[in-house]
């Protein structure tokens, strides 16, 4: 099998939710000795910003979005042994914290993020969904962490990711973490608004993103 057509199957797999197809594509490709980052990159992520696309138009919904989740976790299964295996011995890229903000229970989205963060070298500390504020900040210093990334997937929710910065700077700590935020209905205004260091608009954007603010 051709690289592009290994590119293209897992793209189809995340698009379709097909779980089995993504393992068996992804098995594929270690078989290829197709670069597994590539494989992230040019097919899972693909089929991640179709899906998430189509679940912003309306045309896909939380079921849709599920199944591609799981579908993306079944490929890194396969992929992330093999990125492990490869790795060189470098300095890490830097430490993130993820977490879903006071009041979300979505998860997907930070998961892709942290699986594609992982890949690109940082460190990432996931405390899960329906953090408030101070177990926030509480987790970053645990970590030593350089960046605290905030998802949020409902406006409702959205005002959580300000909570958070307002409390770094009640307690002087804001000019220790650069403060990212993410999620469905976020957009650059929002983060400008409350002040946040940037927005990703998707895992591999907020990745570069990260690359540049701890650089």
């Amino acid at each position: 099998m051709q690289r592009d057509e290994i590119f293209e199957n897992l793209k189809i797999a995340i698009v379709e939710g097909d779980g089995i197809m993504a393992r068996e594509t992804s098995e594929q490709a270690v078989e290829a000795d197709v670069d597994p980052l590539e494989a992230i990159e040019k097919g899972l992520a693909k089929g991640m910003e179709i899906v998430g696309d189509r679940f912003e138009c309306g045309e896909a919904y939380l079921p849709e979005l599920m199944m591609a989740g799981d579908a993306f976790k079944a490929a890194m299964e396969v992929l992330r042994p093999e990125l492990l295996r490869q790795k060189k011995e470098t300095t890490t890229a830097g430490t993130v914290v993820l977490a879903s903000v006071k009041g979300d229970l979505h998860s997907i989205g930070k998961n892709i993020l942290a699986n594609v963060l992982e890949t690109h070298g940082f460190s990432v500390v996931d405390v899960g969904v329906d953090n408030g504020a101070l177990a926030i900040i509480q987790e970053a210093q645990k970590s030593n962490a350089d960046v605290i990334g905030l998802s949020a997937l409902m406006t409702t929710t959205m005002p959580a990711q300000r909570e958070v910065i307002e409390a770094l700077k009640e307690l002087g700590l804001r000019d220790q973490y650069r403060v990212v935020v993410g999620g469905g209905p976020v957009t650059q205004e929002w983060a400008d608004e409350i002040g946040a260091d940037g927005f990703g608009e998707n895992a591999i954007q907020a990745v570069e993103l990260l690359k540049g603010l701890v650089a």
